[in-house]
């Protein structure tokens, strides 16, 4: 496996061809940069949103130009804190681009989901999201494997499959 760090997991949001698939099935995620930003939705406090504008831009200049960005997040009912505060930063994602999903965890009975979450680029390619211990975001782990991509296929068909809409999801 090839590790992306800092500008070159980043490049793979310029350079890939026609679809870039995420799949989230942590229900928390202690990332440093994220921290502060929950803490105020938690305070009910504003936020300026200054720590998203990278990723917003990156989806932006895909899908500007045609290029696909999808997002499908298996999460606990009832939500955690960090899936509520998910739930209003997607907004911003999606007028970027992205399109997002959500499944709950009790709905995605009898798919082999996988334990990591990953990013899988143009059906080719998979990239493992990496952390470290203390939360701290370190990269992509990519793999070309086609045993582990034809996995992540299946499991990206059928999470995408169960999964609703954002707007629908945040209606209910």
């Amino acid at each position: 496996m090839r590790l992306f760090t800092g500008d070159a997991f980043d490049d793979l949001f310029r350079t890939f061809s026609r679809t870039a698939f995420h799949l989230e099935v942590q229900d928390t995620y202690e990332t440093p940069e994220e921290s502060e930003p929950l803490k105020l939705f938690l305070e009910g406090k504003p936020d300026d949103f200054g720590w998203h504008q990278s990723w917003l831009q990156l989806v932006e200049e895909a899908t500007s130009v045609g290029r696909s960005v999808t997002r499908a997040r298996v999460v606990t009912v009832p939500h955690v804190d960090y899936t509520r505060w998910g739930l209003t930063v997607a907004e911003l994602n999606i007028a970027a681009g992205e399109d997002i999903r959500w499944l709950p965890r009790h709905h995605a009975e009898g798919i082999d989901l996988p334990p990591d979450d990953f990013w899988l680029f143009d059906d080719e390619r998979v990239v493992f999201t990496v952390f470290e211990p203390s939360g701290q975001f370190v990269g992509g782990a990519e793999t070309t494997d086609r045993h582990i991509v034809e996995r992540c296929r299946s499991v990206h068909q059928q999470v995408w499959q169960r999964a609703v809409p954002h707007a629908a999801y945040v209606a209910t």
